[in-house]
C-alpha cells in the first residue's frame, strides 16, 4: 500500500516574525508617507493656484500640513523606536532628528505657501525622515533561514 509522502503541518508565524513583518509594513508606510509630504511640501509653491480648480484645495490648508507633519513624525518616532529595541543601532535616528528639527521649524516660518524657504525646509524634513524609515527597514533586515526574498 503506498502512502503519500508526510507532510509536516503548517507552521503558524512565531510571535517575533509576527512584530517584524508589522514593524516593516510601518516603515514601509511611513516612508511612503514621509516621500508624498516632502513631495507635496516641494510642489505646493508651483500648484498653489491650480489645487482648488482639481478640488485639492484642502492640500493648501496649514491646518492639514501640522495635523500630518504630527502624524508623520510620531509614527516614525515609534516605528524607529520599535527598530533600536530589535536592531540596537541608531544610525536611523542620525535623519530622523534633524528631519524632525527641520519639519518642526518648517511649520514654524511657514504660514505662507508662497513662502519658497518653508518649502525647501520642509521638503528637506520630509526627506530625511522617510531616509529614516529606509534606513530602520534595513537595520532591521537580517539574513536568516526564514528570510523571505529570493
Amino acid at each position: 500500500m503506498n502512502l503519500p509522502p508526510a507532510t509536516d503541518p503548517p507552521k503558524l508565524m512565531s510571535n517575533a516574525r509576527q512584530k517584524t513583518g508589522i514593524n516593516k509594513r510601518i516603515d514601509r508606510f511611513g516612508a511612503f508617507a514621509s516621500m508624498l509630504c516632502a513631495i507635496h511640501c516641494a510642489l505646493l509653491p508651483v500648484v498653489f493656484g491650480v489645487l482648488p480648480a482639481l478640488g485639492l484645495g484642502f492640500l493648501a490648508n496649514h491646518v492639514y500640513e501640522q495635523i500630518f507633519v504630527g502624524f508623520a513624525i510620531l509614527l516614525a518616532s515609534i516605528s524607529l523606536w520599535f527598530g533600536l529595541r530589535k536592531h540596537g543601532s541608531y544610525l536611523a535616528f542620525w535623519f530622523l532628528v534633524p528631519g524632525i528639527v527641520l519639519l518642526v521649524y518648517g511649520m514654524l516660518i511657514g504660514s505662507d505657501h508662497a513662502n519658497s524657504g518653508h518649502a525647501v525646509v520642509v521638503s528637506i524634513g520630509g526627506t530625511l525622515v522617510a531616509i529614516s524609515h529606509l534606513a530602520n527597514l534595513r537595520l532591521n533586515h537580517v539574513h536568516g533561514p526564514n528570510c523571505d526574498h529570493a
